[in-house]
């Protein structure tokens, strides 16, 4: 292009057709979305399937090149060999550690369950700024390996054919004694994600019950706040408005166990 020579490189991240330039003549790379100063967006809830190992593998590739500038599609440009070779490195590393733990537990048989809870980035390490999840975030990514490797069933023999969330739920309110009582214990309760499951199973049981959306929103508003990654707030953020605007005008159901 105009007498630049630009090699365009394949690579596999946030989507299968991801590319990279290499500018041989600048020892400079364009790396897209492949480096942006948060954690990768390998994980993201709302999209297709993304690739954690083979994203690593293209920042190796980059690195071996031995550039001399990194120019990411978001963020800051990074200059000096050494020190975009310890970005690319750590990143890549982040990345394979995860796939590695989450392929070891797998093969041992744990389910998807297990291995959401126990395998984690430690906080140092996401403590350093092209790896903060302000973005995606590491748990996300963990399902998506699983996608990758293991299909989209989470290895729970019930929930390979499940009943509708809505019959669960209204059975859950009538062992707890009312769909109030199960929202009273998701605000009441101290685990976040214990609270937002009984929240939800408080309006899937009575879908009109002003009472349940307002705990859920509280519930969820109250989530929002100790959470890095915005696709997580903005999900928890949507679910406390939908709540906050059934509130404005419930449509009364009657639900079992009420």
């Amino acid at each position: 292009m105009a007498g630049e020579v630009i090699e365009l490189r394949h690579a596999r991240g946030e989507t299968d057709d991801h590319l990279w330039a290499w500018l041989p003549a600048h020892r400079a790379i364009c790396c897209g979305d492949l480096l942006t100063w948060v954690f990768p967006n390998a994980g993201n809830p709302q999209k297709v399937q993304r690739y954690p190992l083979e994203w690593a593998a293209a920042l190796r590739a980059m690195s071996g090149l031995q550039p001399g500038l990194l120019l990411p599609a978001h963020g800051l440009p990074i200059a000096g060999q050494a020190r975009i070779a310890r970005v690319l490195g750590e990143v890549a590393s982040v990345l394979e550690n995860l796939v590695r733990a989450v392929l070891d537990m797998m093969n041992a048989g744990s389910s998807l369950d297990e291995i959401i809870h126990t395998v984690k980035v430690p906080d140092e390490t996401l403590a350093r700024p092209f790896l903060r999840p302000r973005y995606d975030e590491p748990e996300f990514v963990v399902r998506n390996i699983w996608r990758q490797y293991g299909g989209w069933w989470d290895g729970n023999p019930a929930r390979l054919k499940p009943p509708p969330d809505s019959l669960v739920a209204a059975d859950v309110a009538a062992l707890a004694g009312g769909v109030q009582a199960l929202a009273h214990r998701a605000e009441a309760t101290s685990d976040p994600r214990l609270a937002c499951q009984l929240a939800q199973w408080a309006v899937q049981a009575d879908p009109g019950s002003a009472g349940a959306h307002a705990a859920r929103a509280r519930v969820y508003r109250e989530r929002k706040k100790g959470e890095s990654s915005l696709m997580a707030r903005a999900v928890f953020n949507d679910a406390a408005a939908q709540s906050g605007q059934h509130q404005a005008s419930p449509t009364r159901s009657p639900a079992r166990g009420e």
